[in-house]
């Protein structure tokens, strides 16, 4: 394994993160920012408020792109695996 082989692997690790947590990670901040808005509006500064339906947005967002992102970590820990065999 030489360094590009390395440093192309660490690249892509940090996409492929990237890739698997944007959906999550943007569904809490329009979910908050929705949240902030409603408190902002309605003069109620409560931060606990927003707790659970970021939960539950996440939660469903996790639900609905489970499989997606196991395919994901799948097929780029089988992408390792190929290449630890050809060392």
């Amino acid at each position: 394994m030489t360094e590009l082989d390395v440093i192309t692997l660490l690249r892509e690790s940090i996409f492929i993160t990237l890739k698997v947590a944007s959906p999550i990670l943007i569904t809490a901040l329009l979910v908050g920012l929705v949240i902030g808005i409603l408190q902002t509006t309605t003069s109620i500064q409560e931060q606990t408020i927003a707790f659970v339906p970021k939960l539950v947005a996440i939660f469903i967002v996790i639900i609905i792109f489970a499989s997606w992102i196991i395919r994901i970590m799948t097929d780029y820990t089988r992408n390792i695996f190929f290449m630890i065999e050809k060392i």
